[in-house]
């Protein structure tokens, strides 16, 4: 079959079963981003949802195209997995796979290539998850990857995910933050060049790094009292300043500050001989200073297995830690674990968060009951 230069036409919402209006308590609805539909972002979807368990656990809802989704099913060849064609995401089918279509253009797939085309929609999709987002129909998002090249084709403005999302809710900061199980890499620094790292890591900058790091941590992963080790910039952290001086006038009194405050922060840490020995098991997260520094031993350690999350923003957004792939578009080669993992930390991360403010509200209630009891007593 060619799977080249697919000429797809779009297709209009069909067969709308009696749809049902969210419950609260019930579980969640989570929005998944199409992603590059020239990658393999689709095929990873569809094969993470056929996960027999899946929708027990939450609600899905794809931004794309109902007639796209059908043709990269038809490469994965899965049978068995089926979804309802929705106009919107104001009334789900909560017990099936639910598919938004979010555009009505003719669609030309290039399977393997970046094109204007596959950014276009991939943008249209992730426009679409965030609105539904900011309005509270779904829970959470969980992107399928993009490819650059092609957003930059198709008029995208931000350098990826984690800064576009960051801008639409009107965050400070957010951090990006790198999951498998109990490991957790963030990073200073995630798309800046090389050349740039050194000047773009200050003191004011590692704090807030580390602020985000130790609440999200503590509130949505559920770890009361987290400690960081923060990686040195330098080989062998500076050698006391003979290999740089970063870590002397800038990393540590970070460090110190956070220490002060409450934190459990310790370094900085030779990022060679840290991961090289095991040391990175001891601690609840790592602050790696660079893109590479933290991603290279990260993906060395669990690749198919990570998830990225950025963390900071009052919503949930996890993706894989992978990217289109492009060289594996249409194969049907494509391991979907990855993208399964972005769907299980985002369904434990709504509920550690659901967990936390409700303990949080009962504890002010219970103090509230107290002091008019108190004020009772008085009179």
């Amino acid at each position: 079959m060619e799977q080249e230069n697919e000429y797809i036409e779009a297709v209009e919402p069909i067969n709308e079963p009696p749809q049902q209006p969210r419950v609260k308590g019930s579980k969640p609805v989570l929005g998944i981003t199409a992603g590059d539909i020239n990658g393999i972002g689709l095929e990873v979807i569809l094969k993470a949802l056929a996960h027999r368990k899946m929708l027990d656990i939450c609600t899905p809802v794809i931004y794309g195209s109902s007639k796209v989704i059908s043709y990269h099913k038809n490469i994965v060849q899965l049978d068995d997995v089926t979804f309802v064609v929705q106009r919107s995401a104001d009334r789900l089918a909560l017990d099936k796979i639910n598919v938004v279509n979010v555009w009505n253009d003719n669609v030309n797939i290039t399977l393997g290539k970046p094109s204007d085309v596959g950014g276009t929609f991939a943008q249209q999709s992730l426009e679409a998850a965030v609105k539904d987002l900011k309005a509270g129909l779904i829970d959470a998002i969980v992107t399928a990857p993009i490819h650059k090249k092609s957003m930059q084709l198709a008029g995208f403005e931000h350098v990826g995910h984690t800064e576009y999302i960051t801008k639409e809710f009107d965050a400070k900061d957010s951090l990006m933050l790198l999951v498998a199980d109990n490991f957790r890499v963030g990073l200073v620094t995630a798309h800046v060049p090389l050349k740039e790292v050194s000047r773009a890591i200050t003191k004011e900058r590692l704090i807030a790094k580390l602020r985000i790091f130790s609440e999200t941590l503590r509130i949505d992963f559920g770890i009361e009292r987290p400690n960081i080790a923060v990686l040195g910039l330098n080989p062998h952290a500076g050698e006391e300043g003979m290999l740089g001086d970063e870590e002397e006038k800038v990393i540590r009194p970070a460090i110190m500050e956070c220490k002060k405050n409450g934190m459990m922060a310790y370094g900085p840490f030779p990022a060679d001989g840290f991961f090289g020995a095991g040391q990175f098991s001891k601690f609840d997260g790592i602050l790696a200073m660079y893109h590479d520094q933290g991603l290279i031993p990260f993906k060395a350690l669990t690749f198919g297995n990570g998830v990225n999350y950025t963390a900071g923003l009052p919503i949930i957004r996890t993706s894989p830690d992978h990217g289109t792939a492009f060289d594996l578009a249409g194969k049907n080669e494509a391991d979907a674990s990855s993208f399964m993992h972005a769907m299980f930390t985002a369904i434990d991360i709504y509920r550690n968060r659901k967990e936390y403010h409700e303990l949080k509200r009962n504890a002010v209630r219970k103090v509230a009951v107290e002091m008019e009891k108190e004020e009772g007593d008085s009179h």
